[in-house]
């Protein structure tokens, strides 16, 4: 049965409510949804002493962009446009007959021919050869594939970073000068292979920009007026903030780095949305996909996509999730069907079909670690034991 109950939905608000604070998280914006009820919190500032929080408050979603990513490239696939299996080197030449490093920590020299060529699914699944893999954060020394990826402003190994990379096409051209990490279909490896689809889904498409298409095939259709990579108005994006030992500090503000059009427009990361806007593509899912995706399409990006060698090791990003198509799938336990991926900003995006629930959460305060904040759990936990009204 859809619907929360009133005892619930005041929990609920009294967690939002302990987490606020100038300490804590300033503001933040969260919104559960099942059946036709909606109940959404909107508490604090947008900054420390700042103007309130609104529900149509703006908010950087970081790696929440990563499902709206997947579900574009599934649309261009329903179009027919690209063919899920079918090799990337007809569209992206630059990533043809690449080299694979012998093991990820290997000079950049020392490779060997890859065993198949890329494929559109290999960018769908992380499965590329390409991304950030927990070890390489744990090394003594960078390995040289992070420093070259650094030095080349790829934006990739890290947060969000709209004012360094290069244009598309370069940025393209960059990363195939590089050998790849790991043979195609072999390692999931985070991040890269959402920025590869942003620009495969511009040029398969044919359009001028990676934002055009995703206007004509998402935004415009599910009514998301205000999501784009460039904050439509700066009063109302949130100031973001990241933890140090001084406290709370300005990572960027409304009129930093989301305030322009960036050169690289990043299918991974580089997103701004508000609750209502994500709102309409969760939606989007529980009716089946319509009007974006068939239904295959829309099942196949919540489908498991991986094998346990695939994930091995991955724990820290994954955790006891799967991956399907640009974003986590819950595979087992009482949440079993839920999917959905989380922002290192302060985002977080829950749809859970099985149970008719969606839980969006977005604040302006970076993750402090790899693990999603308790913030976004304990409102998830809440959500959940509204259930049942």
């Amino acid at each position: 049965m859809s619907g929360f109950a009133r005892a619930g939905l005041e929990r609920l608000a009294d967690v939002a409510a302990s987490y606020v604070g100038a300490e804590k998280v300033p503001g933040l914006v969260a919104l559960v949804a099942s059946g036709e009820a909606v109940h959404v919190e909107a508490l604090g500032s947008l900054s420390i002493d700042g103007p309130a929080v609104r529900r149509d408050s703006l908010f950087r979603i970081a790696s929440t962009t990563k499902p709206i990513t997947g579900a574009v490239t599934m649309a261009l696939v329903d179009e027919g446009l690209l063919v899920l299996d079918e090799p990337v080197a007809r569209w992206l030449p630059e990533l043809a007959t690449p080299r694979v490093l012998t093991r990820m920590d290997a000079p950049l020299d020392d490779t060997v021919a890859a065993q198949r060529e890329i494929t559109v699914r290999d960018l769908l699944t992380f499965t590329f050869g390409f991304g950030m893999h927990v070890e390489m954060f744990m090394a003594a020394t960078p390995w040289p594939i992070m420093v070259a990826a650094t030095e080349a402003q790829l934006a990739t190994i890290g947060p969000p970073d709209p004012k360094t990379a290069p244009d598309a096409d370069e940025w393209l051209k960059r990363l195939g000068s590089l050998p790849l990490m790991a043979q195609p279909g072999e390692r999931w490896l985070y991040n890269t292979g959402a920025q590869v689809l942003g620009v495969l889904c511009r040029r398969a498409a044919g359009a001028a920009s990676y934002a055009d298409v995703l206007r004509s095939r998402i935004f415009t259709r599910l009514g998301m007026r205000d999501t784009s990579f460039v904050a439509p108005e700066a009063a109302r994006l949130a100031t973001a903030y990241s933890n140090t030992p001084d406290g709370l500090t300005v990572w960027d503000p409304p009129d930093g780095n989301w305030s322009r059009q960036p050169a690289f427009e990043d299918g991974a990361a580089g997103l701004v949305s508000t609750v209502d806007d994500l709102l309409a593509f969760a939606r989007m899912f529980l009716r089946g996909g319509d009007p974006v995706l068939t239904p295959g399409a829309a099942t196949e990006m919540s489908q498991d996509q991986l094998t346990s060698g695939q994930r091995a090791g991955q724990e820290m990003f994954l955790g006891e999730r799967s991956w399907g198509l640009c974003q986590s799938v819950v595979v087992s336990g009482e949440r079993a069907g839920a999917f959905g991926w989380d922002g290192g900003l302060g985002s977080s995006f829950l749809v859970d079909p099985v149970r008719d629930l969606i839980v969006i959460v977005l604040t302006q305060r970076l993750w402090d670690t790899a693990q999603l904040p308790a913030v976004h759990t304990d409102l998830q936990a809440a959500a959940y034991a509204a259930l049942g009204a």
